[in-house]
């Protein structure tokens, strides 16, 4: 791979890309494919660090030259940790089990720099879903089709209507990528952020 490009976001998910556009750095998305399971008695944070580092190190030996952003994000349910639904039906029954409760997200970035340079984060939000009748999920999830997102919802869509309360330091990591972070960063290695 020769991308000619100095900065990588080592995904294929749109949901990322279009944050990561949004702070103004030209960048070429590539995806890391990797087994993004998680591993035995790993916690969400843990997994979502591992995976975010792993990203962006599986592109590493590809683009040597490059900055490299990577990113990762694990829902931690009341019942265990919750992937992407997939389908309609398992969409309704994850919101149907998530009704009323609280729920943990951890969305991990990692930046791997030319020179060696490595940056961790991982952002918390917790979400407090509000009572939800099986009449509403149904509805959002015929509207919404949140079938491929941690979760069953799209927070920057119609999802927002599902809660009480979203309590986090970075608004952007509920949707993938905690840009409070990477602008930061980004001033850091020299870039102008805005």
């Amino acid at each position: 791979m020769n991308t000619g490009n100095p900065h990588l976001l080592a995904t294929e998910s749109p949901y990322k890309i279009k944050l990561f556009t949004r702070l103004g750095i030209p960048f070429q998305a590539i995806a890391a494919k990797l087994d993004e399971t998680p591993r035995l008695g790993e916690d969400a944070q843990t997994t979502a660090q591992r995976l975010a580092r792993a990203k962006a190190a599986a592109l590493r030996t590809q683009a040597p030259n490059a900055w490299i952003w990577g990113g990762d994000q694990v829902c931690q349910g009341p019942s265990g940790l919750l992937g992407k639904p997939e389908t309609p039906e398992r969409a309704i029954a994850m919101l149907m089990a998530l009704s009323g409760h609280s729920v943990w997200f951890m969305t991990a970035v990692a930046l791997l720099g030319p020179d060696g340079s490595e940056r961790m984060h991982c952002e918390q939000a917790r979400v407090q879903f509000r009572r939800l009748s099986r009449a509403e999920i149904e509805r959002y999830v015929a509207v919404e089709k949140p079938l491929d997102t941690a979760g069953a919802f799209k927070v920057e869509c119609r999802g927002i209507s599902l809660f009480d309360a979203v309590e986090s330091q970075d608004p952007t990591a509920l949707e993938g990528l905690p840009l409070i972070t990477l602008s930061r960063w980004a001033r850091e290695i020299g870039l102008q952020v805005p």
